[in-house]
């Protein structure tokens, strides 16, 4: 008998279906420029202090838990993927109104620069059903399970988190105004 249950079962689909969608859906958005709009050329700070929030949403959530608190730790984990949404919403609307920006930087860092773009994005991707996983996992109370997967997903996240600002950083030199 599997220690799975129809319930779990049920969220994994939901977690497939949407590790899938999301990842199409923003290369999609991405190739669409919004015809008439002006350009949403203030987004980027704004979803780079997100991707900052996310961040330090996670260390405290890590935190509150090693404490024994459970319950800001639930809180702190909720409000990071709300924080992360958010700049997915951002991102894809800065995109969709805006030319993609060429980073000018050359030599080295250059290559630093897009070795920690082309990392972000990857585990951007990557993240999204280890997220779930363990959002799913904790709500379903199979803590030995979610605690297991956080060991994973909190570096990867946090990584994602950090590189965001990182980029953005980087580039923000870059942007046209």
């Amino acid at each position: 008998m599997s220690n799975v249950s129809l319930e779990e079962k049920k969220y994994k689909k939901f977690i497939t279906i949407i590790s899938i969608v999301i990842p199409v859906a923003v290369a999609a958005l991405f190739g669409i420029k919004l015809p008439n709009v002006e350009p949403l050329s203030f987004l980027p700070p704004i979803y780079a202090t997100i991707n900052a929030i996310t961040a330090v949403l996670l260390v405290a959530s890590v935190m509150a838990i090693k404490k024994g608190n459970r319950k800001l730790h639930e809180q702190l984990n909720t409000a990071a993927i709300v924080c992360s949404v958010l700049f997915l919403v951002m991102y894809v609307a800065y995109h969709m109104t805006s030319n993609s920006t060429v980073y000018g930087g050359e030599g080295i860092v250059k290559y630093i620069y897009y070795f920690i773009l082309i990392t972000h994005i990857l585990l951007s991707i990557v993240i999204i059903p280890f997220v779930l996983i363990t959002f799913m996992r904790a709500r379903l109370g199979n803590f030995p399970a979610h605690k297991k997967i956080a060991k994973i997903t909190f570096p990867l996240w946090l990584y994602v988190a950090v590189t965001g600002v990182i980029v953005y950083l980087m580039i923000s030199p870059y942007y046209v105004h």
